[in-house]
């Protein structure tokens, strides 16, 4: 698929195209960077207990998947992928505005990111050599099979967010152009009900990704050490 499927090109650089996906990436970037200053300084109360309860919803949700050692290590990752997700979903909402999440180059970086942040966390906890045996069990031979799991898996998060968000835009844009306005509320609500959904699952798949990768390996190697 083309750039010019995904995300039009709004500004040259020599030969470098920066397309509207990375423009709105970047405006949400700015977004979090200032929203995080003015929460820095303590003196907005009402934003404070309200980013203050999001992060504690987050952790609870967290802590139903891992165990609770685990939680503040893998918070911050975690809270920050949901969190910009759920903007990334919600941008297509703004008049002239597109979801970043429905371009393809933009999901398959967040399921990279998430590829990455398993093995990461999975070698802090368990060591590089243990991890690397973790492919090896119980047999060799299903090495391949643990290889094309593991970029199966990414591949799939990338398409499923993409392939949603996509979807989402296109049939907000038929149904207001067979309904006019008449009917913006409903699909509004429509839209946000979706983004949420989709942001969450994106979160929970990643969250269970790294789940699996800090507890498989403890599970395996005491079967094979204390074989029943």
């Amino acid at each position: 698929m083309s750039s010019n499927e995904t995300a039009s090109s709004v500004l040259q650089v020599g030969d470098l195209a920066i397309s509207s996906t990375v423009l709105t990436t970047w405006g949400m970037m700015l977004l979090f960077t200032v929203l995080g200053l003015l929460l820095r300084t303590g003196k907005m109360a009402g934003l404070q207990n309200a980013a203050e309860g999001l992060i504690v919803a987050i952790e609870i949700a967290i802590a139903e998947v891992l165990p609770t050692a685990s939680v503040r290590r893998v918070l911050p990752f975690v809270a920050s992928l949901w969190l910009f997700v759920l903007v990334a979903n919600l941008v297509g909402l703004i008049p002239e505005l597109h979801a970043p999440t429905r371009d393809l180059s933009a999901t398959a970086a967040l399921a990279m990111l998430v590829f990455c942040s398993t093995h990461w966390f999975a070698i802090r906890e368990h060591g590089l050599r243990r991890h690397l045996q973790h492919y090896l069990q119980p047999s060799v031979i299903l090495l391949p099979f643990h290889i094309i799991s593991e970029l199966t898996r990414t591949l799939a998060l990338a398409i499923r967010l993409f392939g949603n968000m996509m979807s989402l835009e296109m049939a907000a844009l038929l149904v207001l152009l067979i309904a006019g306005f008449l009917v913006p509320v409903p699909l509004l609500m429509l839209h946000v009900i979706e983004a949420v959904v989709q942001a969450y699952i994106f979160g929970m798949l990643a969250l269970i990704y790294i789940a699996g990768a800090l507890e498989s390996h403890g599970d395996e190697t005491t079967t094979l050490e204390n074989p029943s």
